[in-house]
């Protein structure tokens, strides 16, 4: 997660065709979220140079939630027993490029710059082997890949925006280096010293000193280097800057298009009976008081839910009676769960649970930048195996521009939920926002209990919690 994933580093409106529309030219508008083509800062040099104290400084300087730090040595492959048994003698060369993954770090740095999650291995180095587990690393808009051969792979190089070599006197790099094995890793410090000799020194004259060439910035004394920090810094901060501008500018497009075009025939706007408007007379009266408010409000959500069941696809499925009668029923044709966008989407979980009471769900918590109005992913929990479901309800109170609803059906399809498969409810919806999500995920299906207009606080979350 965020650190909370598109192929472009920012929405493009172009025209495809879609698979449904067989043979018939439909016009999708292809979105990408802030943090598609994740800008890369690579930074390497000796052991025990200041890389991941110059990495930390950086991340401290720019203060945003969206940077993530990722070690090259999380790559180690894992050793066979032979191998196994030289590294606990100190005998094996941890410092050759051999030793790392390079295919997989690759792999993984791809999947990130297309927005998509990527597993990262965790190394222990105290048993020198992987362990089972991995670290997810889900939505960053700048990764800092920090490691001695962090410049040394032609094909991350190809993925790096900025090339930083961090130099140090050698007997610092030493002196660094035992302090750190010691604390960090359980070496004693005559394999420290063995090995610096028999690998590490050799090692960095033959693959990592040669880095230098291809760095956009050489930084000596590391953080103490107040100039070359400013420079970074400032590059990372102007990257930024550009994929804010050409995201709400995408946005504002889609915008300007909604004025003429109709709603999509998948969107569902809930039929004003005499019972829908009743409730919504209860619910929208500023004198209900509270505990009616939430009663209704639940009554009527609880419908929303049904009608987005709906269409959930459903299989024939006889069954006995208690009369001893076959009946020819309908069952699910596999699991539904729900995503809950917060804290909104909270309020239709009641709801939710009414229908399918054992409901698997997730929260997604996306919150508007106050300065730009860009939505920001900041807290991402999904069920584990919501890729495999075969239909996801996304919850959430009020839709007004769409911005939040379009970054939240993208982390599904980032984690590989099917857009088909998706079906968000909400009690009310602006017909921008309606449209700007129907024209880049024209595949979901959208339940809708009003639409109302384009910009209208969000007001239904403070009734329904009271505050």
């Amino acid at each position: 997660m965020a650190p909370s994933a598109a192929d472009e580093p920012e929405v493009a409106l172009n025209g495809t065709a879609s698979p449904e529309t067989d043979g018939m030219i439909a016009t999708r508008a292809h979105y990408a979220p802030p943090w598609a083509d994740v800008s890369i800062i690579g930074i390497a040099g000796s052991s025990g140079s200041g890389k991941s104290t110059l990495s930390h400084a950086i991340v401290n300087k720019l203060n945003l939630p969206w940077v993530v730090i990722l070690s090259i040595d999380s790559f180690y492959k894992s050793l066979d027993a032979e191998s196994s048994r030289k590294a606990f003698r100190n005998e094996y060369d941890f410092d050759s490029p051999d030793a790392l993954d390079f295919d997989v770090l690759v792999e993984r740095l791809r999947d990130l710059k297309a927005g998509k999650r990527a597993e990262i291995p965790v190394y222990s180095f105290e048993k020198h082997a992987r362990l089972d587990r991995t670290t997810s690393i889900y939505s960053p808009h700048v990764l800092i890949l920090e490691g001695i051969f962090a410049l040394y792979d032609p094909r991350v190089l190809e993925l790096m925006d900025m090339k930083i070599f961090c130099e140090a006197d050698a007997d610092t790099c030493l002196s660094r280096r035992i302090l750190r094995d010691q604390r960090d890793r359980g070496r004693d410090l005559e394999g420290i010293i063995k090995q610096w000799f028999t690998f590490v020194k050799p090692n960095f004259e033959k693959y990592v000193n040669p880095q230098r060439n291809v760095a956009d910035i050489i930084v000596p004394r590391g953080v103490e280097n107040h100039v070359a920090m400013s420079m970074v810094v400032q590059f990372i901060q102007q990257k930024l800057l550009e994929k804010s501008t050409h995201h709400r500018a995408a946005l504002t497009r889609l915008e300007l298009e909604a004025q003429s075009a109709p709603l999509s025939d998948r969107v569902i706007v809930m039929k004003q009976s005499s019972q829908m408007r009743g409730m919504n007379t209860i619910i929208h009266d500023i004198d209900t008081s509270s505990e009616d408010f939430i009663f209704y409000f639940d009554r009527l959500t609880a419908l929303l839910v049904e009608e987005a069941l709906n269409k959930v696809p459903f299989v024939a499925w006889n069954i006995t009676t208690p009369q001893g009668h076959t009946y020819a029923g309908l069952r699910p044709k596999g699991e539904v769960s729900a995503v809950i966008v917060l804290r909104g989407g909270a309020a239709l979980e009641a709801g939710l649970h009414r229908c399918i009471t054992d409901c698997k769900t997730g929260r997604v918590l996306i919150q508007s930048n106050v300065r730009t109005g860009e939505p920001e992913l900041h807290y991402l929990v999904l069920p584990p195996d919501i890729d495999k479901h075969e239909a996801v309800l996304l919850l959430d109170a009020q839709m007004s521009s769409g911005g939040s609803a379009l970054m939240a059906v993208q982390v599904l399809v980032d984690h590989g939920v099917r857009a088909d498969r998706i079906v968000l409810v909400t009690y009310s919806a602006g017909r921008m926002g309606l449209h700007r999500l129907t024209k880049v995920f024209p595949e979901i299906t959208v339940v809708v209990g009003q639409v109302v207009p384009d910009i209208e606080e969000r007001w239904v979350e403070k009734r329904y919690f009271r505050c």
